[in-house]
């Protein structure tokens, strides 16, 4: 886990892969993170899903993206989209 440092506090950075952009400036990215159960020992995927505001409406879906935390932009938003690592291949 990152954190930003630019002067307006640490922003967590979260990289993931987009699984909708069917809204309107707006995306799903689904962030998966893995960890040991503490007493099971297993290790277990667990999947976040955010939304993310995308003003440019320039991600798709099966874009590994970067993504910031920021203020809310609405009722579900506090996410906003950094960059795009990889562009999903076309079909």
């Amino acid at each position: 886990m990152k954190k930003s440092n630019n002067g307006r506090g640490c922003r967590k950075i979260r990289r993931g892969t987009v699984g909708s952009d069917r809204m309107d400036k707006t995306i799903v990215v689904e962030v998966i993170r893995k960890f040991r159960h503490p007493l099971y020992k297993k290790v277990i995927k667990k999947t976040t899903r955010f939304y993310v505001h995308d003003e440019k409406n320039q991600a798709q879906a099966g874009d590994i993206v970067e993504i910031m935390e920021t203020r809310p932009t609405s009722k579900t938003k506090r996410w906003r989209l950094v960059g795009i690592i990889k562009q999903a291949q076309p079909e």
